[in-house]
């Protein structure tokens, strides 16, 4: 067997942030919160889980990293519906910067 450093990296499915491999259980429990929770969020608006054929809500790591950050704006007493518009503006800044930063990569070049 190689040793990490020598394997051939090759990106797979669990490399992918949107690759929903979380049952919404494993989730809640890395969470620390309830399905519940997890449920409100979808109800919300603010993650859609992907389901797997069985019907089962599965869940992706950038799904879970937004989940986080509701979960501590209500820890620190923000409504559920005001901390998702929160965490999805701060999400549409996060992806426009990145845009733009790639932009003016492209500009520089």
């Amino acid at each position: 067997m190689l040793p990490d450093r020598e394997r051939p990296a090759t990106p797979g499915k669990f490399d992918d942030e949107h690759y929903p491999g979380y049952t919404m259980g494993r989730a809640a429990d890395m969470l620390g919160t309830t399905q519940g929770f997890l449920r409100s969020l979808d109800e919300a608006g603010l993650i859609t889980p992907q389901r797997s054929a069985g019907g089962h809500r599965r869940y992706s790591r950038h799904q879970l990293r937004l989940a986080a950050r509701v979960r501590e704006l209500v820890d620190q007493g923000t409504a559920v519906d005001a901390a998702c518009r929160i965490v999805t503006l701060e999400d549409q800044l996060h992806e426009a910067r990145l845009l733009n930063r790639s932009l003016q990569g492209e500009a520089e070049s």
